[in-house]
């Protein structure tokens, strides 16, 4: 890369940077979408990791439509980037993979040919049997992510509710919370003991949803799973 493309790509990351900041995030997602997909996927990327965590989540929820893009215009390229957000996931990578499950079911959620081809590797990292993540902070990425997915297309991710038990019991309030929330997309009669065990819980937690933060109840999570069994 000589000088000129390294000023470029400064240049274009300062942009994009910008734009995540903007206030009517819809539109910024769609002056986003105006530059060539395969040019923002690598600054996208390296907002996943931003201590700002407003610019890594709407980093994280532009890359679903940016990719969705790029599938569109080329599958091929979509799936080498889908590779490399799981290979963030591998040990063997020597890295952590912040910010990867997250776009992985945005992604997902936007795209339905992606969804088909891999729901099942999204739906591993869940399993202890599988490609399990131990870490918990990715936990919480992967049970946003998943839900995400669920919201969308339910029916990819009926697997999970097997293996959401630990996090309705987790003492991280964060995992009873998005667990109870994408309970509420895919519920099983299994779950309904441990739902009911949170109707009491008092903790607030904080979800990324629509360009924002929003502020939910985790006891209010579980009541509005449960209405599935009603």
């Amino acid at each position: 890369m000589d000088i000129t493309q390294k000023k470029k790509g400064r240049t274009l990351k300062k942009e994009i940077l910008a734009l995540l900041h903007q206030e009517d995030f819809r539109k910024a997602i769609e002056e986003i979408r105006q530059i060539p997909p395969r040019q923002t996927v690598n600054p996208l990327i390296s907002f996943f990791c931003s201590t700002e965590e407003i610019v890594r989540w709407r980093a994280i929820a532009t890359m679903g439509a940016v990719m969705a893009d790029l599938a569109d215009e080329h599958i091929e390229s979509a799936r080498v980037v889908m590779r490399r957000l799981m290979w963030s996931l591998n040990d063997e990578s020597g890295g952590i993979g912040w910010g990867a499950p997250e776009a992985m079911g945005e992604i997902m959620a936007r795209h339905e040919q992606l969804a088909k081809e891999y729901h099942r590797v999204l739906v591993s990292y869940i399993r202890e049997d599988g490609n399990f993540l131990e870490h918990e902070t990715l936990q919480q990425g992967l049970l946003w992510g998943l839900g995400r997915l669920a919201q969308v297309r339910p029916e990819l991710v009926m697997d999970a509710a097997l293996f959401l038990a630990p996090f309705l019991q987790s003492q991280d309030p964060i995992h009873r919370g998005l667990a109870a929330r994408l309970a509420e997309s895919i519920f099983s009669a299994e779950l309904k003991p441990l739902l009911e065990m949170l109707l009491h819980d008092p903790a607030i937690i904080s979800i990324f949803e629509n360009g924002c933060f929003k502020q939910y109840v985790v006891g209010n999570l579980a009541e509005k799973a449960l209405r599935y069994d009603s």
